[in-house]
């Protein structure tokens, strides 16, 4: 069963890869036998996660990336298979939330917000849909949505709108795509504890949060394994447009 989920030989290509859930996917995939591909905007955190993977053993490159800008994305997706070889996995990864009152939310922290998590995200999955169908080859592209996506909270009017827009951009590429043998699914995460978030789990605000989720606990990178290599790999053929929450029951609990 394990053979299932192996990834050896496949090049995998994760954007907003300088840090918190990006950096973990990068090396999940990598334990799995993936060649990495790690894209973001900030150079400097890549080049240190570059030498770690490579350290371990993998094949991996860093690769400079604004997945709002077309022409930037067409360069990342030319250098990776120039130097790993063809894209197989795309983790649409990316993405960011400005937190105010959608009263005072300005256009433009809406525009920034939108076009990075669901535009961008469009933009990477075109790219590499346009790629495979030319080349005729399968793909993979696991987009990281949330719950929400789902549900909502307040403040975050862009990012909710966002998540979901994502979720059904997922199933609308699922449907068109399958013909072509290309897979389109999501993860909807709940609260994961990253490097960003850390403290806010110890005050009393983020533990009323964890009170609220019905396994009582936060989250960790690691729970997401399981669903990232479920719809990375050969385990997962004959999912598409499914869209997997792991959030510890947040999203099942009562209102």
């Amino acid at each position: 069963m394990s053979k299932r989920f192996d990834l050896s030989g496949k090049v995998a290509l994760v954007t907003g890869a300088s840090s918190g859930l990006g950096v973990h996917f990068a090396r999940t995939l990598a334990e799995a036998g993936a060649s990495v591909a790690i894209a973001a905007r900030r150079a400097d955190r890549l080049a240190s996660l570059q030498a770690e993977l490579q350290q371990g053993g993998a094949r991996a490159l860093a690769v400079d990336l604004d997945v709002q800008s077309a022409e930037s994305i067409a360069a990342a997706f030319d250098k990776v298979e120039a130097v790993l070889g063809p894209v197989d996995i795309l983790v649409n990864n990316a993405g960011i939330s400005i937190v105010k009152p959608a009263l005072d939310m300005p256009e433009a922290d809406w525009d920034s917000v939108v076009d990075t998590n669901l535009r961008g995200a469009w933009l990477m999955a075109q790219t590499a849909g346009k790629r495979w169908v030319a080349a005729k080859r399968p793909g993979s592209i696991v987009n990281i949505a949330s719950i929400l996506g789902l549900r909502t909270i307040g403040q975050v009017a862009p990012y909710n709108a966002s998540k979901a827009g994502l979720i059904h951009l997922t199933r609308a590429l699922a449907m068109e795509w399958a013909r072509y043998q290309i897979r389109v699914n999501a993860i909807c995460p709940g609260y994961i504890e990253t490097e960003m978030n850390g403290d806010f789990w110890k005050t009393p605000g983020g533990q009323r949060l964890i009170d609220r989720i019905p396994q009582r606990r936060i989250g960790q990178p690691e729970h997401l394994d399981g669903a990232l290599l479920l719809l990375a790999s050969e385990a997962g053929a004959f999912m598409t447009g499914s869209i997997i929450t792991v959030d510890g029951g947040h999203t099942v609990s009562s209102l």
